[in-house]
């Protein structure tokens, strides 16, 4: 194993550490997440992607289920940059549905993958626009010489810059935690397994946590 391969998977394990540590007066809970995307090229630097998903929670946990439709503009600057735009229509069975307009910025460097993100949320009902920073920073490991497997993991901060209420929390406001394989069957198909651990900060009151198997399936024309 060389010293970057030695890098990432030192990085991983301590990742795995931060995963496994108990948490402080939290609400924990079980969740099933789904996330189908399909995406077609426009030309050799334009993409345009429709993603989707489904995320599942317990009604008796006080959680309620997600869905959204998230169309992207994408634009690769470079052959490790790429710029994207989006649009999304957020459905919360039980309670206030939601637009996003997203704007990031993703780049590659070797196994390194970094990744910024913009949100405007609009919160049906509150005449009010919210507006968040999500930093992430990552590794992705190829497995195989055919480069089909691959181990990625990472981790990503919320920091709420303008809350969606008047006095609702803002700051940094959560942390999400990924880990996965994911494996190309084919030149158009895409899977991927992930355990996601969410983590909603609280000013007042418990952090929400959920533990959640990511089921991703990717199809481009």
């Amino acid at each position: 194993m060389n010293l970057t391969h030695f890098r990432a998977w030192t990085f991983a394990g301590l990742y795995a550490l931060v995963v496994a540590a108990p948490a402080h007066a939290a609400d924990e809970a079980f969740e099933f997440w789904l996330n189908p995307s399909i995406s077609v090229d426009l030309d050799s630097d334009t993409g345009l992607e429709l993603e989707t998903a489904q995320r599942l929670r317990s009604e008796a946990d006080g959680r309620v289920d997600t869905y959204f439709a998230r169309l992207w503009l994408t634009q690769a600057l470079a052959d490790n940059v790429t710029l994207g735009g989006a649009i999304e229509r957020r459905i919360n069975d039980g309670a206030s549905n939601e637009t996003r307009l997203m704007q990031q910025l993703s780049t590659k460097h070797g196994l390194l993958r970094t990744r910024l993100r913009l949100e405007e949320r609009f919160v049906d009902g509150t005449g009010r626009m919210g507006l968040r920073l999500q930093p992430r920073l990552g590794v992705a490991v190829p497995l195989d010489t055919e480069g089909r497997w691959s181990f990625y993991t990472n981790a990503e901060l919320f920091f709420t810059l303008k809350s969606t209420s008047v006095g609702g929390d803002d700051g940094l406001t959560g942390l999400r935690t990924q880990v996965g394989t994911s494996y190309a069957a084919s030149d158009n198909l895409s899977l991927s397994l992930t355990y996601l651990r969410q983590q909603d900060f609280k000013d007042a009151g418990s952090d929400q946590i959920g533990h959640v198997p990511l089921v991703g399936i990717e199809f481009s024309f």
